[in-house]
């Protein structure tokens, strides 16, 4: 016992009785607590140790998580500008050889200027949230200044957001080129891919898939309470495409020798089932960048359910709209044709884009199906109103876009939906109001009953069909009408006889074939020309 402890005790319990006893005992007892004292004491400094353990793998897990987010986006965005090759065979072999530089050259201009509009405007109006959101259009990050500080789609200051919103705006901006093919004005071309991409696009891209829009499903204040849900773009892209290029051909009118002098439609086919069966198969790789990778996040075991079931269900839509369209053309002319495959199988992947997430497998399968039968009709309705669409672009992404959007409204399964969007859950995570749900299903309200849909899903995606429609009729036709009041949206008629190759970019795609490969007598342009059991090959689309 310390004898500097008991003088210090006795000198504070003078006068005390039994000072002295009680002293030893509370210098005794001290003696005794020591040693707890000194573990208590390492322990303490164990668990600050421990403490700074945990954070830093806690900071570590998160940058795990946030290195696989952006790895998902990147590979994503890759595989969705990859498709820009499949574009560029696809409608390169498509058409007649004397103008297939042309479109080659467009394909790739297409991604060029898309970039610097989606950096200047289009990413800033599609996503920009400012100090003053609105529901119409973004208003912050215009060329990313402070992005930093912003959200940008899966989460704040992303910069991958940006590459892969701009893969799929250049997709969008690509699709009208095969529409308009073989006649259009470079120029023209070139106004509509900047317009596109930095104005038309960027604004229905903020109403669906921006958190301030109002159109879609996972936005703060939904439609009606629902929202239109739009996975990777049937409608955001596909019909946005589409439509600016139905449009165009309906402006520009048909190809020289397209009708004959009854009305009636003489075959163009394009000059190589090689190339147009190469950007099939190039297209099909993309997609799975294009759906999958629209999760956005993979940093949770559910995200990677929905990013798995989102492959599965791009691939036997695909593989249905193939068979359908495949079925389909024997059906008529008793032979098998290979463009109609490959049409049909990227009508599926049109039209499943919407709701790879949310539907069922076999599902997926009705809904490429029908794309494809789908098609088929639009492809001779176009050409009983005269309309030259020389790769059916506008049947292909506007019309099976639409399909698809509307097909969620009836088939999107309400399980599959809380697992992905965020509609309006409460603190404990229990649904503070329903989750909407496909037409066809029943589903849990916001009492817990098993019920039949209200329709409100479907009510929302038909409403974003006609909006979609609206925008896109009340952009470009007066965008097209200036450039036909101005006699600047079609080529002459002497320089579209000779080809844009030719006329325009002073060569061919194909060098060294002889003179002929030039002109209008090319060999290229008979190897798919009534050479078929069938007697002629349907057109092929981009």
């Amino acid at each position: 016992m310390s004898e500097a402890c008991l003088l210090a005790a006795k000198s504070a319990l003078v006068g005390v009785a039994n000072g002295d006893s009680l002293a030893s005992a509370i210098c005794a007892a001290m003696e005794a607590a020591a040693p707890v004292a000194r573990h208590l004491q390492e322990t303490t400094v164990d668990l600050t140790t421990l403490q700074e353990t945990v954070d830093t793998i806690g900071l570590n897990l998160q940058g795990t998580m946030d290195g696989l987010n952006t790895l998902l986006l990147l590979y994503g965005g890759a595989l969705v500008f990859l498709m820009h090759g499949g574009f560029a065979m696809l409608e390169a072999g498509a058409i007649r050889s004397k103008n297939a530089m042309n479109i080659l050259l467009q394909t790739v201009l297409d991604a060029s200027c898309s970039a610097l509009m989606w950096y200047f405007v289009g990413f800033a109006f599609a996503f920009g949230i400012g100090d003053k959101p609105n529901k119409f259009i973004g208003n912050a990050m215009f060329a990313l200044v402070d992005i930093d500080t912003h959200n940008t789609g899966s989460g704040t200051g992303k910069w991958i957001d940006w590459f892969f919103q701009w893969a799929f705006a250049a997709t969008a901006v690509t699709i009208p080129a095969g529409a308009v093919a073989e006649r259009f004005n470079f120029n023209a071309y070139l106004g509509y891919s900047m317009f596109i991409g930095g104005w038309v696009y960027p604004i229905i891209a903020h109403w669906v898939w921006c958190i301030e829009g109002w159109l879609g499903y996972g936005v703060i204040k939904p439609f009606i309470n629902a929202g239109m849900i739009d996975f990777a773009g049937s409608g955001v892209i596909h019909m946005t495409g589409g439509l600016a290029g139905l449009i165009g051909a309906i402006m520009v009118g048909p190809r020289l020798g397209r009708f004959d002098a009854d009305g009636k439609p003489v075959d163009m086919p394009g000059h190589s089932a090689i190339l147009v069966v190469l950007g099939t198969v190039l297209l099909w790789f993309g997609w799975y960048g294009f759906n999958p990778a629209s999760v956005l996040l993979i940093n949770s075991s559910t995200y990677a359910i929905v990013c798995g079931r989102a492959a599965v269900c791009t691939t036997l839509a695909g593989a249905a709209g193939g068979v359908s369209c495949l079925i389909f053309g024997f059906a008529r002319h008793r032979g098998w044709d290979l463009v109609g495959l490959c049409n049909g199988i990227l009508c599926g992947f049109v039209a499943v884009t919407a709701c790879p997430h949310v539907i069922y497998p076999w599902a997926a399968i009705i809904c490429g199906l029908v794309a494809g039968l789908w098609f088929e009709f639009l492809c001779w309705l176009l050409l009983k109103l005269k309309i030259d669409d020389p790769l059916s672009a506008g049947p292909m992404h506007f019309g099976c876009g639409m399909w698809g959007v509307f097909f969620t409204g009836l088939f999107a399964r309400q399980q599959y939906i809380q697992e992905y969007y965020v509609h309006g859950p409460s603190a404990a995570g229990e649904l503070s109001k329903p989750y909407p749900w496909g037409a066809f299903y029943k589903g849990y309200n916001a009492d817990g009953e098993l019920v039949m849909s209200d329709g409100k899903l479907l009510a929302s995606q038909i409403v974003g069909i006609l909006v979609i429609i609206g925008w896109v009729i009340g952009m470009m036709v007066p965008f097209f009408g200036i450039f036909k009041f101005f006699g600047a949206l079609r080529i002459p008629p002497e320089e579209e006889e000779m080809g844009l190759d030719r006329s325009k970019h002073g060569g061919s795609a194909y060098n060294g074939t002889g003179a002929n490969t030039l002109g209008g007598l090319s060999p290229g342009n008979d190897v798919m020309r009534n050479n078929s059991p069938l007697g002629k090959v349907l057109p092929v689309t981009a």
